[in-house]
């Protein structure tokens, strides 16, 4: 575990190069810090000394009473303000550095979530991914601002304390060094057992923002199927093992705390027991005694920061294996070869009606090795022409379209665009050949304009001129501020009709090669998808198109219907080839009829 946290801390100093100069400041400071605190015990012992006539320094011993006197406090006054001064500028630069490092981390972590494929997300809830993102990344801001820099500045304060102490009095000097041996091997021992701890509260924490965001995600069902008080059962019992979690490292923190106490109590009787017999017996000053007590104290101090922050700095030693473990997680998708090395012909957007061919070639997948969604699945998608998916729910239609996409990546075969294999395209150029329009739609938080143009650059009255084209003039005149209004979060402040419109007009402004529609009209009223259906026909026209569809009506106009069936297919043909072939497109159309089911 501890090189394991080594080379994800190395990782991560990476982020830390931009600010080296400042750390070299920052670590620079730690001596004087340390030098100006190591001398006000020393000073003040002096001034004991000075008092009885025995001072250590013979500067001291010459200069009359009231002169020495004023030259240590005058010196103690400078040490205190020194160190003021630099603790200050020193805290403020650590902090500084602390919040670029996280924001930068945090960037990193957000691009690299969104790198990741399905897959991984599949499996990863989003409330635990939130608390890696948020939680653990300020948990680590706060390690590196009170932890790290202050573990450095105690161990330099401990060194210049016990290097002054053996010179002023080896022997008390020695005594007070050997205290720290059972300090610090309880510090270790407990150092393992809280990091597991520490590692479950987070865990925990994370399956309770987990809890948290699918019942808000999911509030309408709750609340009209009333499972309010069930859920509420079982998100208090997510809460209680989180809190028995936490309880677990409570322990552990208040131990620490305790012992160190303890010895520190400890090491000062010591202390006043032999200084005192040694003072008695005329071979200690009382000065120097004096100075060994304020030492005590001075030199427990660290250690008893280090406690106050061991539940700090364990956080963010579990917050740095999370987040390694996050940034270690490998990219399934990926580029093979730069977006330059794509020719400008095959980029050239005026040869678009040319091109558009889809082949797939023996292609398997599945979602679990056990379950497999398409078996050795072969086709061939002519360019310009326009094709129906067809068959029961979960033979496969949607994870083609998914593979197409290269959102997943199946086990065997291949997939060809233009008799380019996909995995040899960047993924960027890829998906800009392809306009995809699912049934249920998605709206970010922002408004009308952003939304259709996302990350195509094009100017408001050529927006307005599209949307016109597209019929959505009655749609922009019934929001209050047109383009220009502002949508909630995932367009709840329109209907399911109005979200597939925009869903439509936004893909129609790429003018993609190969346009996907995954029941792209369900949720529209018959008057909108009449006004819709005559701009979609435009948008078909000579351009390849893949729809998934369950209405006859939709199916009957395509130039061939693919019918699929556990991941397999099993028919093709026209609309009226099928039906005469009497197979299972013929049962669906049949059923369909009667209104007894969907294609």
């Amino acid at each position: 575990m501890v090189s394991n946290d080594f080379r994800r801390v190395g990782r991560l100093g990476r982020y830390l190069r931009q600010d080296r100069k400042r750390l070299i400041v920052i670590l620079l400071i730690l001596v004087p810090v340390a030098l100006a605190g190591a001398i006000q015990p020393l000073l003040v012992g002096q001034a004991i000394s000075v008092l009885r006539g025995e001072a250590t320094f013979d500067v001291l011993n010459q200069l009359p009473l009231k002169n020495a006197i004023r030259l240590l406090i005058g010196v103690l006054l400078i040490s205190v303000l020194l160190r003021l001064f630099l603790q200050g500028y020193q805290t403020y630069n650590i902090q500084a550095v602390g919040q670029r490092l996280t924001a930068r981390i945090r960037d990193d972590l957000f691009s690299h979530s969104m790198s990741l494929s399905l897959r991984f997300h599949d499996r990863m809830p989003v409330g635990k991914l939130l608390t890696r993102l948020t939680n653990d990344v300020d948990a680590l801001a706060e390690v590196f601002g009170s932890g790290a820099v202050g573990i450095l500045a105690d161990f330099v304060s401990l060194l210049v304390i016990a290097i002054t102490m053996l010179i002023v009095e080896w022997r008390l000097g020695i005594l007070l060094l050997l205290t720290q041996i059972p300090v610090t091997i309880l510090i270790l021992w407990l150092q393992r057992r809280y990091r597991r701890a520490n590692y479950r509260v987070r865990e925990e924490l994370s399956q309770l923002n987990a809890d948290f965001q699918e019942n808000l995600q999911g509030l309408e069902v709750v609340q009209m199927f009333r499972r309010e008080k069930t859920n509420a059962m079982k998100f208090n019992s997510t809460g209680m093992i989180y809190r028995e979690a936490v309880n677990g490292t409570i322990f552990y923190d208040s131990s620490i705390s305790a012992f160190i106490e303890w010895v520190s109590l400890a090491a000062i009787a010591l202390v006043l027991a032999l200084g005192g017999l040694m003072v008695t017996a005329g071979t200690l000053g009382l000065g120097t005694l004096t100075t060994f007590i304020l030492y005590s104290q001075r030199l427990f101090e660290p250690l008893r920061q280090l406690a106050e922050r061991f539940t700090q700095i364990q956080g963010g030693l579990t917050a740095v294996e999370r987040i390694g473990e996050l940034l270690e997680e490998r990219i399934e998708i990926s580029d093979k070869i730069p977006l330059k090395s794509i020719s400008h012909e095959a980029n050239n957007t005026s040869s678009i009606h040319q091109l558009g061919e889809v082949i797939f070639e023996n292609v398997n997948f599945a979602y679990r090795p056990d379950e497999p969604i398409l078996r050795d699945l072969s086709f061939r998608i002519k360019p310009g022409e326009n094709v129906a998916l067809v068959g029961p729910t979960g033979s496969g239609k949607t994870t083609l379209i998914r593979l197409l996409c290269r959102l997943y990546e199946p086990q065997s075969g291949k997939i060809y665009i233009d008799g380019q294999n996909i995995r040899d395209l960047p993924i960027s150029y890829l998906r800009k050949q392809l306009g995809v329009v699912l049934q249920d739609t998605f709206l970010f938080s922002g408004n009308v304009s952003d939304n259709l143009r996302l990350d195509k650059a094009i100017k408001e009255d050529r927006l307005k001129e599209i949307c016109r084209d597209l019929g959505l003039d009655s749609l922009l005149n019934r929001l209050p501020n047109g383009l220009q209004t502002q949508l909630r979060e995932r367009g709840g402040n329109l209907s399911s009709g109005e979200r597939q419109l925009l869903s439509v007009a936004r893909v129609a402004i790429r003018n993609p090669r190969v346009l996907i529609m995954d029941e792209a009209t369900a949720f529209m009223d018959p008057s909108t998808e009449a006004t819709l259906q005559r701009d979609l026909d435009r948008l078909l026209a000579k351009r390849t198109a893949i729809v998934i569809a369950h209405r006859l009506a939709t199916v009957e106009s395509a130039d061939r219907i693919l019918v699929l069936r556990s991941g397999k297919l099993i028919e093709e043909g026209t609309h009226q080839e099928l039906r005469n072939l009497g197979g299972l497109y013929s049962q669906l159309a049949e059923l369909q009829e009667r209104g007894l089911a969907e294609l």
